[in-house]
């Protein structure tokens, strides 16, 4: 008996010693990472998505509505976890406190979000401290009126706000992409913003409401959260560089004749933690690979399209690029936000 305790002492060191390097001992040779074994082994349980708003907005629907299919690319159930709060900055918090191991991942509105509460609040953490998976949704300012206004065109609001700041009252909501585009694009047109008569909003949809219902003139909002109201408003003028697929007959700002830099709006979709990708590259490169077959997935697309959803697959490395280049553009005109 104790020759075989000696035995197996013997082997279990032995085995230990090729696993730690790299190996593992089966008839015919020496096979397996341990990377791969741990990837094996991953996910063993259920992964919270944190969502840094409330219920209803788009991130709770997007989330919710992906679930499903991301769900079945995973292989285990997924929890919605709501940490809304301070523009943000609860959940991001909550998000980076988590144990890097993969059971917690972020569907969020990165940009502009997260770099506001850099830039305005003192955020615990660093624009670098999140690693895109895939941001689906590309919003950008659509500057609007109701659908029964006299205004026909953006250069007319150019126009009436020239030869009187007062004549026109403003929707748009503070320290937002939003605001920095409509100062941007009044000082272009030499326009005094502190004279003009700006109406702010806690949020995207009281604004656009605001918009539709004629409660203000113009409206300066997300235009991807107008697409439920589009029969309720006329677009004057969408601050991106080329037309957008989802608001194709949104005029953009440059047609105005109106020449003015702006800031792009929210970037939505998933995220992990920075440290997750540096720690763990082999359960990164899992998520990547489930979020991109679930974007992919013709039901998904199907099923999201029609509740005016994106799941357009940008991949990580575009998606952290769109991400850390509104960061700088954010950074860059930062006393606009303030």
């Amino acid at each position: 008996m104790e020759r075989r305790e000696e035995n197996m002492t013997d082997f279990t060191r032995r085995d230990a010693f090729k696993i730690t390097a790299g190996g593992l001992a089966v008839a015919g040779g020496l096979v397996a990472m341990p990377s791969i074994v741990r990837a094996a082994n991953y996910p063993s349980r259920p992964i919270n998505v944190i969502v840094p708003f409330a219920t209803g907005g788009y991130n709770d629907r997007l989330s919710r509505a992906f679930m499903p299919y991301l769900e079945k690319e995973i292989g285990q159930p997924m929890v919605i976890v709501n940490k809304p709060g301070a523009g943000t900055q609860l959940g991001n918090s909550y998000a980076l406190n988590q144990p890097a191991d993969g059971y917690s991942i972020l569907c969020t509105s990165a940009a502009p979000y997260i770099p506001l509460t850099v830039l305005l609040q003192n955020a615990p953490y660093k624009v670098e401290d999140f690693a895109m998976l895939n941001l689906p949704s590309r919003d950008y300012t659509l500057a609007a009126t109701s659908a029964g206004s006299e205004i026909k065109t953006f250069a007319e609001v150019i126009e009436k706000l020239k030869a009187d700041p007062g004549s026109l009252s403003i929707g748009v909501q503070p320290a937002s992409a939003d605001y920095a585009n409509m100062i941007l694009a009044f000082q272009a047109a030499e326009i005094d913003p502190t004279k003009l008569r700006i109406v702010t909003y806690d949020g995207g949809g009281p604004a656009r409401n605001a918009t539709a219902g004629a409660q203000v003139d113009v409206g300066f909002v997300g235009g991807e959260g107008f697409l439920p109201l589009k029969s309720k408003i006329r677009p004057l003028a969408i601050f991106a560089g080329e037309k957008v697929d989802w608001f194709p007959e949104a005029p953009l700002v440059s047609e105005s004749g109106l020449k003015t830099d702006f800031v792009e709006g929210s970037q939505r979709g998933w995220a992990v933690t920075t440290k997750l990708r540096n720690e763990q590259p082999e359960i990164y490169k899992f998520l990547v690979g489930a979020v991109e077959r679930a974007s992919k997935n013709p039901k998904a697309i199907e099923t999201l399209k029609l509740q005016e959803l994106a799941t357009t697959w940008y991949g990580p490395e575009a998606s952290d690029k769109a991400y850390l280049d509104n960061a700088a553009k954010m950074a860059k005109y930062v006393d606009l936000l303030k």
